[in-house]
């Protein structure tokens, strides 16, 4: 398989993961990948910079603050998207849990296990994550975590 089919296959999972034609400007042209011994897609990363990570169990992407950021931009509205209170958003930004009581707003079509965005309510971008349960648990609970943020933008660790 050479890069060109590589990105074609990237492209489409993010577009089936984030929607139509995100996969394009989330891995445009020139973007390299890093691969595991198998050869699969481990790592996608664009000048130098890792964007998103395949994951092994389902082979979607975890994303990188530059991937989130560009999702971000894309997506209208509060799609992907978890808002957490003003009090809560100086921890999350530092890549903290975004826990259930300070969530102010979630996207209804999400499901658990996916990949988040987390913002403020003012919809500036905190952090990315893996949503633990789902928008009606969340709604319904009053205490837990809610989203385990893998990066905050203030965060100096990228898992």
């Amino acid at each position: 398989m050479n890069n060109t089919e590589r990105l074609t296959r990237v492209r489409m999972i993010a577009d089936y993961q984030f929607g139509k034609g995100i996969g394009k400007e989330l891995f445009p042209d020139g973007s390299t990948f890093q691969l595991s011994r198998t050869k699969r897609i481990r790592q996608v990363l664009y000048s130098g910079k890792r964007i998103a990570t395949a994951r092994a169990k389902d082979g979607f992407f975890t994303l990188s603050i530059e991937g989130a950021s560009v999702v971000h931009k894309l997506l209208p509205g509060k799609r992907l998207r978890v808002v957490v209170s003003e009090e809560a958003a100086p921890f999350v930004e530092k890549g903290k849990t975004a826990f259930i009581k300070h969530v102010v707003e979630i996207d209804p079509e999400l499901r658990a296990g996916e990949e988040v965005l987390v913002t403020d309510e003012a919809d500036r971008l905190l952090a990315t994550g893996q949503l633990l349960l789902s928008p009606a648990e969340i709604m319904a609970f009053d205490s837990g975590a809610a989203v385990d943020v893998r990066a905050g933008v203030a965060s100096k660790k990228e898992k």
